[in-house]
Formats: structure tokens, C-alpha cells, sequence
């Protein structure tokens, strides 16, 4: 442990002066630490058991082999009195079991007070005390996860008392400040949220209604010039066509009935204009989002719920405003959102349409969830110290998700580059070994 200490001290010394010394910039800073293969990491990790400290030692070093007992705990030794304390979770919630010896002989339970405190990460303690149950002393507290404290142990036996301390670690690390924030750890403290609720679809871009124009000639006649090109931008009012009419052979001016690009053009001198479309204007400053949505969502959408339209890297806020009665070729349902944006028509896009909204007690980011043995776990901060919280998950919604248990309200927890977190404390290789 002592030698653990300082060669991480020595480590995050000297890793911290040469951040703030030398470097400058903190995408050089990132790339330094990674190079450094996160060593202060590597060391600090902690790990869990119940009688013992697996701390990363580093330099090839291991945790000292714990001392067990029949019973799997940890063996105790003071004055000839022994103690043997174990987690037991076989059938019942985790909670701690203990037996005593004198000279290696069975002690009967009775005849011993014992009381065990759990310093938890925060300095918070949970004091356990003990009865007699049959032939071992019971504990009367649940020990919840994670099962990460420092263990504090007095046993009174024939008015002697005897008292033990000891690490026992789990999922825990610590990370300097400065490499920290190199790394991109960003924290935030969890509370009350209000999720939203979506579901994502896709479609494509439209003309949106009342923005496009087929134009035509208003008499029949001879097109004797054309004074757009395909691709123009065009105002309202501006000369398009002049047309020779048929009847009085007189020539008048076509004009765009709308600003916007012309999408097409047939009209070419010399011909007649025939009662025909000789070109089309698209106005672009808005269009028509059509989404495909299928009934097994379609009863949860509803007109005027917010949609948020992804294309490529832009995001554009509306609402829905129609629903088609009728289902396509597909079965799916035309879902139109009207956009004040320019997009290509035609172009590919997905929709992010809110479904239900609601507000919890306390929620966290899912880019603070990682797994942890069996468990679903965000790393709380206290200081420059990082650990396991094990969740009870409710409702999932946006980018959060509802927590149901083993979270306080009020927790900093870490938010981005959690993985981070993860790969320290994997580093340790420590089980979960009670």
C-alpha cells in the first residue's frame, strides 16, 4: 500500500508538472496522456473484496494474498483471538456474517460484541452491529453497493478489546485535475429532469404547399424569347418568356408569379406554347418534410408535437402539421413538417418526432452509462476520486434516463468520456470476491 502511494505520487507529480510546464494546447495534452497509456490510472485503481485492498501496484507488483477462513472471510488475528468476517449473499440481501476463535477454537457468539463501521467514499459511515444467530454473529444492516469503504472493525471478547482497519476497494480510481480535464472527464450532478420521449423516422425534402408555380402562356403562340435559364434565380414580376400571339399577333411578356429557382424549362423559341407548362419556379425559403411513420407508431403521434429534422450535421426544429388519413403503398402514414429552411429537394433525412414528456426525481446522461460486472453503473466524483455507482433504471427518454435507486440526488457524476473511467479500473484485473 505505502509503496503503491508513492510511486503514484511520483507519477502524478511529475505528469502534472509537465502538463502545466510544457504543454500548451489540450489537444497536445490528450495526445500525451494517451501516449503515457494512462499510468496514473494503472495505479491508482482500486478493487473489490471484502477483506482487502486490490490496489494496482504497478511495477509487476500484486495485492498480498488475503488470509482466508472456512467460512471464505476474511481471517483476523489479535492476541490469539481471531475473527473471520465474510459478506454473505447466497438467498438474502449482501450483509455481514462473523465468527470467532480463541487459540483456533470455536468462541461461542454470545460471547462476543462486535461492531463494524464502513467508511464510504465522501466520508460517509455505515455502522453495523451484530447479534448471535446460531453459531456466527449476525450483522443487522443490508451492505449495499458498491461494497467499496474502509473497514473498521472492534470486537470486545472476556473485557479485551481488539480492533482492526483495513481497505476494501471497489470500482474505485483516482485522476489528477489537470489529467482529467486533458482527457475530456466532464462531470455534472445529478437531479430532477423532464424527459422527452421520441421516436426517429425517416423521409425526404418536398416543395412545401403553395410554394411552386407551373407556368404557362396566357394566349396561345409563337415563344419568340426566353429570358431564363434552368437553374435561375427569379422575382416575382420578372420577364420570362415574350410570346407572339396567335390571334393578334402581338407580342406580350410572361411573368414569374412568384420568387424562387426555376426547377424546369421547356420553352424554346420558335415553338408554340400549345396550352402547355413551359416552366416550373420552386420558392426554397421553405419546404415540406414528408415522414414516414408506421402504424405501430402512428397512434402516439399527434399533430403539433415537436419534430426535430436531421440532415447531415444540421438540426431544424418544427412541428407536425398533417397527418395523412390514408397509408402508403408502403403502410406507412405521410407525416408533413413545414420548414422556413432551404434544402434540396429530394434529399434524405430522419425525423426525431416527441411523443411524451414527463418529469422525474432524478435522472443522469446516457453518456455517463457504462457496464460494471452484471450492473449498469455511472462513476461519482468526490474530489479527485472516481466510483461505481450500481442504477436502478427506469424510463428512457432523449438523452437521459430515469434513475430508480443507487444514486443520491445531488451526486456529480461523470458525463463524458466515462469510458475513461472504466478502462482504470478494469485495469486493476480485481474481482468481485467476497
Amino acid at each position: 500500500m505505502q509503496v503503491t502511494t508513492q510511486i503514484t505520487t511520483h507519477i502524478t507529480t511529475h505528469i502534472t508538472t509537465h502538463i502545466t510546464t510544457h504543454i500548451t494546447t489540450r489537444a497536445t495534452i490528450k495526445h500525451w496522456i494517451r501516449t503515457w497509456g494512462l499510468i496514473i490510472g494503472c495505479l491508482a485503481i482500486t478493487a473489490c473484496s471484502d477483506g482487502g485492498n486490490h490496489q494496482a501496484s504497478g511495477h509487476g507488483e500484486t495485492a498480498p494474498a488475503i488470509e482466508k477462513g472456512e467460512h471464505n472471510g476474511r481471517l483476523l488475528h489479535d492476541k490469539g483471538f481471531t475473527l473471520e468476517l465474510a459478506i454473505f449473499e447466497t438467498g438474502v440481501p449482501p450483509e455481514y456474517r462473523a465468527w470467532a476463535f480463541v487459540d483456533k477454537k470455536p468462541v461461542a457468539p454470545q460471547d462476543v460484541t462486535l461492531t463494524v463501521s464502513l467508511t464510504r467514499l465522501g466520508d460517509k459511515v455505515d455502522t453495523i452491529r451484530f447479534a448471535p444467530q446460531g453459531e456466527f454473529l449476525r450483522g443487522d444492516s443490508v451492505i449495499y453497493e458498491p461494497h467499496s469503504f474502509i473497514v473498521s472493525i472492534e470486537a470486545v471478547h472476556n473485557g479485551q478489546t481488539h480492533r482492526w482497519k483495513y481497505e476494501s476497494f471497489e470500482g474505485r480510481t483516482r485522476i489528477e485535475p489537470a489529467v482529467a480535464d486533458a482527457l475530456g472527464i466532464q462531470v455534472e450532478t445529478a437531479g430532477p429532469a423532464r424527459l422527452q420521449e421520441t421516436i426517429d423516422v425517416f423521409g425526404k425534402v418536398t416543395v412545401a404547399p403553395g410554394f411552386e408555380r407551373a407556368v404557362e402562356a396566357r394566349f396561345p403562340g409563337q415563344i419568340s424569347a426566353v429570358h431564363v435559364a434552368l437553374g435561375d434565380n427569379v422575382k416575382a414580376g420578372q420577364a420570362l418568356l415574350t410570346v407572339e400571339s396567335n390571334e393578334s399577333l402581338k407580342a406580350y411578356t410572361v411573368s414569374a408569379p412568384i420568387s424562387g429557382v426555376v426547377a424546369s424549362l421547356s420553352a424554346k423559341v420558335g415553338e408554340q406554347s400549345q396550352n402547355k407548362t413551359l416552366l416550373r419556379i420552386i420558392d426554397h425559403s421553405q419546404v415540406a418534410i414528408e415522414l414516414a411513420v408506421f402504424p405501430e407508431q402512428l397512434e402516439r403521434v399527434k399533430r403539433a408535437a415537436p419534430v426535430s429534422i436531421l440532415y447531415r450535421d444540421q438540426t431544424f426544429a418544427g412541428q407536425i402539421e398533417q397527418i395523412a388519413p390514408e397509408l402508403n403503398d408502403n403502410q406507412a402514414a405521410t407525416v408533413r413538417v413545414n420548414l422556413a429552411q432551404s434544402l434540396p429537394i429530394g434529399a434524405t433525412v430522419t425525423g426525431r418526432i416527441q411523443v411524451d414528456e414527463y418529469d422525474v426525481p432524478l435522472a443522469v446522461k446516457r453518456t455517463g452509462l457504462q457496464a460494471f460486472r452484471d450492473f449498469t453503473v455511472v462513476y461519482a466524483q468526490v474530489g479527485d476520486e472516481y466510483e461505481v455507482r450500481m442504477l436502478e433504471l427506469g424510463r428512457e427518454a432523449g438523452d437521459r434516463v430515469e434513475i430508480l435507486g443507487g444514486l443520491e440526488p445531488g451526486t456529480r457524476y461523470v458525463t463524458e468520456n466515462s469510458y475513461v473511467i472504466k478502462a482504470d479500473v478494469e485495469k486493476s484485473g480485481a474481482s468481485h470476491d467476497h
